[in-house]
């Protein structure tokens, strides 16, 4: 199972989750079985490539994202794709690999996603990023 994190660049399990899931520099992939780790750059249009930040995520077989939070139209691609996403990250990749395998993140719904988005404006609606 492979497990993916926004993140602010290239330490691994090291490295801060970002706190705009579809504007870090990096995505860093963690294979439960394999304990192996991965880092992609994010090439979606929000840092000036093509594409979405799920359809990175899609390529790469991730089947779960851990991140702080996304808005809804996100969310709804990662449900088309059926990648799971759970939401509540803080601190590092390993941090947050320990919340998930003791349960203390949620799984996200669109209730739990910004209603309204405007980068560096999370204040409106469940925005929990």
């Amino acid at each position: 199972m492979k497990l993916c994190f926004p993140t602010n660049g290239y330490a691994g399990i090291y490295e801060s989750i970002g706190e705009h899931f579809g504007r870090t520099p990096t995505y860093t992939i963690y294979d439960i079985e394999s304990n192996n780790i991965k880092i992609v750059d994010n090439s979606s249009e929000h840092m000036g490539g093509i594409g979405y930040p799920p359809e990175i995520m899609k390529k790469e077989k991730v089947d779960i994202l851990i991140c702080k939070g996304l808005g809804k139209r996100a969310l709804g691609m990662f449900v088309d794709y059926g990648i799971d996403v759970y939401i509540g990250a803080t601190g590092t990749v390993e941090r947050s690999i320990s919340d998930y395998k003791n349960m203390k993140l949620k799984k996200a719904t669109f209730s739990d996603s910004c209603s309204e988005h405007k980068f560096g404006d999370h204040n409106k609606g469940n925005c929990h990023h």
